[in-house]
């Protein structure tokens, strides 16, 4: 991880990530193609490198995702209805806090997140309360 107050390369850091070439949400094996370049208030700035897709994920602010390289579709779980937000390279997209989302990458993308934590994960297409984490 990067000191704060110094300039951080997004190549130099992409280049010493594996890539993750057949993501999935049971993946276990797959941490190298991740990677936490600073911490950002309460959780940091992260990259990942993979194809394939993640589990749902929820964290308890807002969580800026940024396509560095490939595309992406991000599918936010809003109204109990998975909506669909294609990203491409360049593109970015603001998960508004609590709000479950995945990711599907059929080809390889590089992506950086600033992402809040506690980040509560869930395999299988999440439940919906009316008390979502804090």
């Amino acid at each position: 991880m990067i000191s704060k107050g110094k300039a951080i390369s997004l190549h130099k850091a992409f280049s010493g990530l594996e890539v993750a070439t057949h993501r999935t949400p049971e993946s276990k094996d797959i941490q190298d193609a991740f990677c936490q370049l600073a911490e950002y208030r309460d959780g940091g700035i992260f990259l990942a490198h993979y194809a394939g897709n993640s589990d749902w994920e929820r964290h308890p602010d807002d969580e800026m995702v940024m396509v560095i390289e490939g595309q992406t579709m991000v599918f936010l779980l809003q109204d109990e209805v998975e909506q669909a937000h294609p990203l491409q390279q360049g593109e970015l997209i603001v998960v508004p806090k609590n709000t479950w989302h995945r990711f599907e990458s059929p080809e390889v993308v590089k992506i950086m997140t600033v992402t809040p934590q506690p980040t509560d994960h869930s395999i299988r297409f999440p439940e919906i309360t009316n008390n979502p984490a804090v």
